[in-house]
């Protein structure tokens, strides 16, 4: 899981180049539109339109998605993705769901040697991660709660977050593009 949605106020859907002629995308990167209006993920300088809901991948991926704890002696499921994608939740439709506009949300696609603070501006930076606003990118949205472990929520075992889905950063979503 890279992406927690907390409050959003759209979720669109955009082409992906069918050829994985993109690099790959993981949910909660920052996403732009190419020349052909396909959605691929927003380098440095491109114009952000949102955050992806989908992951895009055919290299390293299996149809697995992870390991869940699932009680407090700490005994894990496997749980699946969709068997038929093999880690491309964009095969059937050929489209990937863009957050754009506005919302709340915690991504694990940052920039992790920044010092992130509450109220800091975030921009795209190189492969869809959040960077700091260096004053060269175009903003996408404003830091809410600073990089923490996020609780998995499993009930009897999470202990005041004492099992964490991994460290996530919150951020109130404010592209401008949004379409």
């Amino acid at each position: 899981m890279a992406l927690i949605e907390l409050q959003h106020v759209v979720a669109d859907m955009y082409p992906v180049d069918q050829d994985h002629a993109i690099d790959e995308i993981i949910e909660g990167m920052v996403i732009t539109l190419d020349a052909n209006g396909n959605a691929t993920r927003c380098d440095l300088g491109d114009m952000p339109l949102g955050l992806a809901a989908d992951s895009v991948s055919d290299t390293g991926q299996t149809e697995y998605a992870g390991n869940v704890t699932i009680n407090a002696a700490g005994a894990t499921r496997t749980t699946e993705n969709r068997v038929s994608n093999q880690g491309d939740e964009t095969l059937a439709s050929g489209k990937i769901t863009v957050y754009t506009g506005g919302g709340k949300f915690a991504t694990d696609q940052y920039d992790t040697t920044v010092t992130w603070t509450v109220g800091q501006v975030c921009d795209a930076g190189n492969d869809g991660q959040l960077q700091d606003d260096l004053g060269t990118g175009i903003d996408v949205g404003v830091v809410v709660e600073t990089p923490r472990a996020y609780p998995s929520g499993v009930p009897g075992t999470d202990v005041q977050g004492s099992t964490s889905l991994g460290t996530y950063l919150t951020i109130g979503l404010n592209c401008a593009t949004a379409l």
